[in-house]
């Protein structure tokens, strides 16, 4: 027993789970490189087993945590001042989050206009991939707005519905909001039911090393090293639009806008956008992403309200890079030649049609509106999505590290031009405080709570 205790404290220690999540890259990617060169199907579905086993546990909590954060969140803003102050809070974080998303699409246009990913290439659709998104719903605004309100309470829960989710989640926390004292009983219980939560996900993440394994494995087994010389050009330019707006844009505004180093941003965020890499989960990442940004000087308060909404909503990689350079990508190869004003569109649907992008099929209902709102036919819609999913889990690794980056880098500006950022902390010279220990701002007062202890420990400072 005791041997078992001090190699699970060993586990926990920061750098020794950094090493072995890293160790768990390199032995999934030979173990998935071996199966596919070996043709050993045993080898590849017991990858595809550890992977899918891994992110259905986060998926499980994903609904219940959303809709318990951002209920939390909302009710915890009281501490931080009156409505006023509340909704000028929202109003300058859902502003920063369009700002950024702007600047995103206008580098993925950039980077299209420059490479012209696709152009002179000729490919054809796979027909499962191509009779697998014919029989999805595409997305449009109607779609998104007539989805927007669930038939009933449950039925969004039920369903896994996640912008439904949110939605009554908003409601509900800014009717707990509104009543004050009168509602802390049910808040009270979503509080409790929050940090039972966190809890659970944080015994789940301390298996990341086993998943990343599972996950990367099963990729390196299905891709291998070498992509279809085709598709090559999508990649390679999402990967460049993903990797400015993560190393160039985000240093950026915490440089110069929030005054915190980049250094320590990616010292203390590195953790989660790793995770955030493998898992391709904006809301598995929620519990890492607000202690990140908890430990970068956010006040908790605060944290709590912009993370979560920031999880389902601020998708710079998703809802702005991607669907820009794959729409430029399909026009390219089906011989579609885009008008100025088609490029105009692209850039207000990335701004504006950022709620569509909530729930796992957030890409698909993202591009599907992009190019249906510049007059794409539904033959080539279909056609061009065909194309590129079966590449999509390669694209979706950075895709969601940019998300993730981009939902901590905005609270963290929002916080310092606010007064709710810790100077000290966001230098790395003092601790932060407890993620829940303020009275009204999440939790329980006096002191850390179990739940907040894993993803604590894996941040690596």
């Amino acid at each position: 027993m005791f041997v078992i205790t001090r190699a699970a404290r060993a586990w926990s220690r920061p750098r020794t789970f950094a090493l072995l999540t890293l160790a768990g890259l390199v032995l999934g990617a030979v173990l998935g490189l071996v199966a596919r060169a070996t043709g050993a199907e045993w080898l590849a579905s017991s990858l595809d087993t550890i992977g899918t086993l891994f992110t259905g546990l986060l998926q499980l909590t994903v609904v219940p945590l959303v809709f318990a954060a951002i209920v939390v969140g909302i009710v915890s803003l009281r501490n931080l001042g009156g409505g006023r102050t509340a909704a000028r809070l929202g109003g300058r974080t859902v502003a920063w989050f369009a700002g950024t998303s702007l600047i995103a699409v206008l580098i993925g246009i950039g980077i299209g206009l420059i490479a012209r990913p696709g152009a002179g290439v000729t490919v054809a659709a796979d027909p499962e991939s191509l009779a697998t998104v014919q029989g999805r719903t595409q997305g449009s605004w109607d779609s998104v707005l007539s989805g927007l309100i669930p038939e009933n309470f449950f039925s969004a829960f039920s369903e896994g519905e996640i912008l439904q989710v949110v939605f009554l989640a908003l409601l509900i926390g800014i009717a707990a909001y509104a009543l004050g004292d009168r509602a802390e009983p049910f808040v009270a219980f979503t509080r409790s039911a929050f940090e039972i939560i966190q809890k659970i996900i944080g015994w789940i993440v301390k298996l990341a090393p086993i998943g990343v394994l599972g996950l990367i494995g099963n990729a390196f087994a299905s891709y291998g090293t070498g992509f279809v010389q085709s598709l090559l050009g999508l990649i390679v330019t999402v990967y460049v639009g993903c990797a400015l707006v993560l190393f160039v844009v985000y240093p950026i505004l915490l440089r110069y806008v929030a005054g915190v180093s980049p250094r320590r941003f990616f010292a203390v965020t590195w953790p989660t956008l790793q995770f955030a890499f493998v898992s391709r989960s904006s809301s598995a990442s929620l519990p890492l992403s607000r202690r990140a940004a908890v430990d970068l000087g956010v006040d908790p308060g605060y944290a709590g309200f912009a993370v979560p909404l920031g999880s389902t909503t601020k998708m710079d990689g998703c809802a702005a890079i991607y669907p820009a350079l794959a729409t430029i990508f399909i026009a390219h190869v089906t011989g579609v030649q885009l008008a100025a004003w088609q490029y105009l569109v692209i850039v207000a649907v990335a701004v504006f049609g950022a709620l569509a992008t909530a729930g796992t099929t957030g890409w698909f209902t993202m591009l599907t509106l992009t190019l249906g709102a510049i007059g794409m036919p539904p033959q080539v819609i279909a056609v061009g999505i065909a194309v590129v999913y079966g590449i999509d889990p390669i694209l979706d690794m950075m895709r969601t590290a940019t998300n993730v980056a981009g939902q901590i880098t905005v609270p963290v500006v929002v916080a310092s031009q606010e007064g709710l950022l810790d100077e000290r902390v966001a230098r790395g010279e003092v601790e932060p405080a407890d993620l829940d220990a303020a009275p009204v701002t999440g939790s329980t007062p006096g002191g850390p709570t179990a739940a907040a202890e894993p993803t604590r420990e894996l941040a690596d400072r």
